[in-house]
């Protein structure tokens, strides 16, 4: 039997760490898009009892564990901000879960006929995963800004928010690769407006030329 769906827009939008991200996200949220939330995914690729939780917690001890069982995100990040092995290691275990949770979120969203998905992928181009989007939307800001607001969201020190920025890949290296930029330079109130100007020019005109695709 036929049946008719629409071919859903998937959207990344990126950047690095202190850049704005979730900002940018939870506006087009407001507008209606449908959002992924990479901190939602990676929190739930580490759930307990998942194997990429029975991995991390084989590695870098019960330690790592809150009273509920969860894992102390902020412990964890402390202790490979400055061990690049130990980074790694984590990365190997968590990322692949990430993607595949990913996948099936986006997935998820295409069977319910939704024609445009946001998915914040923070490692975007460090993972090499951008040929699984449609459009790139980098949210840039100067490396002073970036470690400031590190700081004071995370509670942490100059070189903790340093070492954080410095294992990701520069906005320089990103921009030409971005099809839309966003700088948060400035006040929220500004990237708000920025956001509101992408949609209106771009995220609409595509809802209302959106062609239906037919699958058997």
């Amino acid at each position: 039997m036929d049946k008719t769906r629409t071919i859903v827009l998937r959207v990344a939008v990126t950047g690095g760490a202190g850049s704005g991200k979730t900002s940018v996200c939870n506006r087009l949220n407001e507008l209606g898009i449908k959002i992924i939330s990479s901190d939602a995914m990676a929190r739930e690729a580490v759930a307990p009892n998942s194997t990429a939780h029975k991995k991390i917690v084989d590695f870098f001890g019960e330690t790592v564990l809150l009273s509920d069982g969860t894992l102390n995100r902020k412990m964890l990040r402390r202790m490979i901000i400055n061990d690049d092995a130990a980074r790694l290691t984590l990365e190997r275990i968590v990322h692949p879960e990430i993607s595949n949770l990913m996948r099936e979120k986006m997935a998820w969203a295409e069977n319910e006929g939704c024609d445009i998905v946001v998915v914040e992928v923070p490692l975007l181009f460090e993972l090499n995963m951008q040929e699984q989007f449609d459009w790139i939307i980098l949210v840039s800001a100067g490396h002073e800004l970036r470690v400031k607001r590190l700081m004071v969201r995370d509670n942490i020190s100059r070189d903790e928010a340093e070492n954080l920025i410095h294992v990701q890949m520069p906005d320089k290296d990103k921009i030409g690769r971005a099809d839309f930029v966003l700088s948060n330079e400035d006040s929220k109130t500004r990237l708000m407006e920025a956001v509101d100007f992408l949609y209106e020019k771009s995220f609409k005109p595509y809802k209302k030329k959106k062609k239906p695709l037919t699958a058997t």
